[in-house]
């Protein structure tokens, strides 16, 4: 997180205006503090209608997070350290994890390839050999 927004990847960098903050008890460890302290936090990040997404990384990351999507919503909730600031930062980078996966290119597709001659028969000739090892273990016919 920079001072003007969350940095998801090179060119991509979300406002902290577009990111909304819910705090609540958490349950878990804190002895007493859990009963008064609200520690857990939810950010929000409304992934249809934000700006700072170009129609490309908006397409990618609404078919990839579907089924992570309320309304166009994403919602991250971090409640696994006993302080709100570090649950906050939680949040941030995993907020910044699940976009940056999102919003990624897809993978080059592979070109596909034949095994060599040699690659051919060198798995012809295993399965012979063992074949052969399978042969010599059957009891003798009379």
């Amino acid at each position: 997180m920079t001072g003007d927004g969350l940095q998801v990847r090179a060119g991509l960098v979300i406002p902290d205006d577009e990111l909304r903050w819910r705090f609540s008890r958490s349950s878990g460890p804190g002895g007493q503090g859990v009963n008064t302290a609200d520690s857990r936090a939810e950010l929000s990040f409304d992934v249809e209608r934000s700006p700072s997404l170009g129609p490309t990384h908006r397409a990618r990351a609404l078919e990839r997070l579907s089924g992570r999507l309320v309304d166009g919503v994403l919602t991250i909730a971090a409640s696994e350290h006993r302080s709100q600031l570090r649950n906050r930062e939680a949040a941030l980078a995993r907020l910044a994890t699940v976009l940056a996966e999102a919003t990624a290119p897809p993978p080059r597709p592979r070109r596909p390839t034949k095994p060599s001659r040699a690659a051919t028969q060198r798995r012809i000739d295993d399965k012979k050999r063992r074949g052969q090892v399978k042969r010599l273990r059957r009891p003798e016919e009379d």
